[in-house]
Parts: C-alpha cells; structure tokens; sequence
C-alpha cells in the first residue's frame, strides 16, 4: 500500500460539480484532491445559460456554437421555432469545457489524480480514509496500480447519479431517486455547406417531443460548431435509446453523417432528500440529484451544487460543525427549489401523451409563454414581473387542459 497522504477535502468526481468545488475550496486556501476517472465523457446536449457564462467566468473560446432559437417539434409534426431575442445559449463540447474546469481547479491549487473511487473506511481515532485504485488515460496492456489510500477531513461526492460515495459515506435516502436514462450521438458536420442536411441550423436546438423518440421525455439534435449531439433520454427501460437515436438520424437526414463517439448514462430527475450523511461526506451534481426535470438541464445545477457544497465543507473544516453540510442543500432548494417542482409537474403531466405533447407545443407558441420561458432560463428563476402576462398563460392553459383551444 502506498504512504498514506491527508487532505482536508477529497473531490471525488471532475464534472462540472467536483471541479467547480474544488476549484472554490483550494482558492479558499485548504489542501483538495480532485480525483476523477480517465476517458469518460458524459452525455449531454451541453447547452449553458448566459448566467452561468457570467457567474462562472467561462471564456468565449469555451462556446463552439451560440443558439439563437430553439426549435418544438410535435408528435404531428408541427414546428414551433422560439427565438431567443437580445441573446443567445452557449453551445460546449463536454470534453473540452470539463477539462478546462479541472485545469482551473488545478492552478487554483488542487491536487488532480486519475482513478477509480473504491471504499471510505472509519479509522479507530475516527479519521476518515478514502481507497482509490488509479487509472491512466491511456491504460497499458496489462497494467494493474495498485490501491492507495488518503485521509480527508471531508469528501465531496461529485461521482454521478448512482453515486457510490453516497452508498458508501451513507448518505439517507440515496437509493431513492428517479432516473432518466440517456444516450446520445456525436456526429461529425461537412465543412461544405452545401453538403449538410437541409434544415439544418447551427444556431438552432430542435427538440423532439414525439412518442417514437421518447415515450416520456424527449428527443434533441443540438449544434455543436463542428459536430452535433443526437440523442434522447427515457425512463422506459424496454424503449430502445439507440434504435430511437437511429430513427431520429434518419427523419433528420444524418443517418450518414459520421459518428465520432456514443455516450450513455442515467441521468437524475429529483434532487435527493438528504446531501450529506451528518459527519463528513456532502454530495454535489448528478449524485445530489440536480437535473431539472422536463428540460434535462444539468450544467449551471452542477456547479451551483459544486459551489455550495464548497461552502458547506469550508464552513465544516472551520467550526468542526457537522450541521454545516446541511447548508448546501437547504441553500440550493432555496434558490431553486420551486423551478424543479414546476418543472417536474410539467414533465408528469405534458409528456404523458401523444396528446398532451401535441397541446404542449401548442402551448409554447404563445408569445408570452415563449418570453417568460427564456427569460427564466436565461436568469435561472421564476419570472415575477409582468403580472398580466402570467394571467394570460394561465387562461391559455386552461384553454388547453380543457380542450377548448384547437391545435
């Protein structure tokens, strides 16, 4: 086994989340092991708010692409186009911006390391270890690092949904959440204009809300600059993720555009119950459970949570005060809580049919709606001004529930 180094925070996990919180703990002055696995990407349509560009200092050089519309597609094949006046939604590729937010975290100070969390262990003077075997980017035939052990004052659980630092650090409720799980498509775009689908926008999200790509959630073909992310999430697990990505290839015309990689993963829908296990260990990201329901929308809740645990494992490692951890999730919910609430009753109810997905677009090409809709996403909160337009929609709504608006 090798010599035993302590840290006051092990990061386990370099998304948007872990190195987001260690980035915020090492320019707070304390010693942090970012440890993150090697050659995983996540998938995602990667689409970024401007508040996040603002809050979080991301450089220009960072967005391959800027949306300026968003596309809803209906199951009868009605299109909504939905401009996004005065401003835009950044487009990044994951491997690049996930790296550049590690690289930050590391010139901050922190420590990174490549490797594959294994186990906590309770010491008998009630320290904290944490069991990693390492990994390198890329593996040699038959090569096989043995496990090292770390101590930490605390650790950051920023290792995805089915996060195994919150089974481990026992965390309650971790086994509680609801999962969508998602797969997408990365797909090379022709450098020759004439030769790319026709259609196709690169400032513009089309989004699917059709039972044959999603029978619960939706389909997305998101620009990426110089390639493209198709994909589509579901909690159906007999609904087949790549044969629905192939279909949607084909009515798109990319079925012979070439494919570059293929990512899956389980993606969260409700934050959990608890982030922390009242001693040591706070959850951040996708293992905390923050991606909105019905939009899928992951990265700003990431790093929000990535900060916020920061700040309650600062405020731990200052008072000893284990009620501390508690302030991350109490602050999140605060701040973001009534969102995800409407957004998971939108979910339930508008992707529940053919029908009511059919209305649901329906819906979105109100102007009010389409305003107040980008106005909370750009800002990342419920829009409260303009009293009269949320009249409007209410009524609009109704109209629609009871069937009284034709589509």
């Amino acid at each position: 086994m090798n010599t035993m180094t302590a840290f006051d925070v092990v990061v386990v996990g370099g998304g948007p989340a872990g190195s987001t919180a260690a980035h915020q703990l090492a320019l707070q002055g304390h010693s942090v092991l970012l440890l993150d696995r090697a050659g995983r990407t996540k998938p995602c349509g990667g689409a970024i708010p401007p508040r996040l560009i603002r809050d979080f200092g991301i450089p220009d050089e960072l967005l391959v692409a800027r949306a300026r519309c968003a596309r809803m597609v209906a199951p009868s094949g009605r299109q909504v186009d939905i401009p996004i006046d005065n401003g835009f939604v950044g487009m990044v590729d994951r491997d690049s911006f996930d790296e550049w937010l590690r690289e930050r975290a590391a010139k901050a100070g922190a420590q990174r390391r490549l490797g594959v969390f294994e186990s906590i262990r309770r010491e008998a003077d009630g320290s904290t270890v944490l069991r990693y075997r390492p990994t390198r980017q890329k593996a040699s035939a038959g090569a096989s690092d043995a496990p090292v052990e770390v101590r930490a004052r605390c650790i950051v659980g920023a290792d995805g949904a089915r996060s195994e630092v919150a089974r481990q650090g026992q965390v309650p409720g971790a086994e509680r959440t609801r999962y969508v799980f998602a797969y997408h498509e990365i797909l090379q775009v022709p450098q020759v204009t004439q030769e790319r689908p026709a259609g196709y926008d690169e400032a513009r999200c089309d989004v699917y809300y059709q039972g044959r790509f999603s029978p619960d959630f939706y389909g997305w073909v998101f620009p990426h600059g110089q390639t493209l992310s198709v994909g589509t999430g579901s909690a159906d697990k007999g609904f087949s993720l790549r044969g629905s990505v192939q279909r949607m290839r084909v009515a798109c015309g990319l079925a012979d555009m070439p494919t570059l990689r293929r990512e899956g993963a389980p993606i969260p829908m409700k934050p959990l119950p608890r982030w922390d296990n009242g001693r040591d260990v706070i959850l951040a990201g996708d293992a905390a459970g923050v991606v909105a329901p019905a939009s899928g929308e992951g990265i700003y809740y990431a790093m929000v949570g990535g900060q916020l645990a920061a700040e309650a494992a600062h405020a731990l490692l200052q008072t000893g005060d284990v009620q501390s951890l508690r302030l991350a999730r109490k602050r999140f919910m605060k701040l973001h809580g009534r969102v995800f609430r409407v957004l998971g009753v939108m979910q339930w109810f508008w992707y529940g049919s053919e029908k009511r997905r059919e209305r649901f677009v329906a819906i979105c090409e109100d102007k009010d709606v389409q305003q107040l809709t980008f106005e909370a996403y750009m800002n990342k909160q419920l829009v409260r001004r303009k009293p009269m337009a949320h009249v409007r929609i209410f009524f609009k709504d109704l109209g629609h529930l009871l069937g009284l608006v034709r589509v």
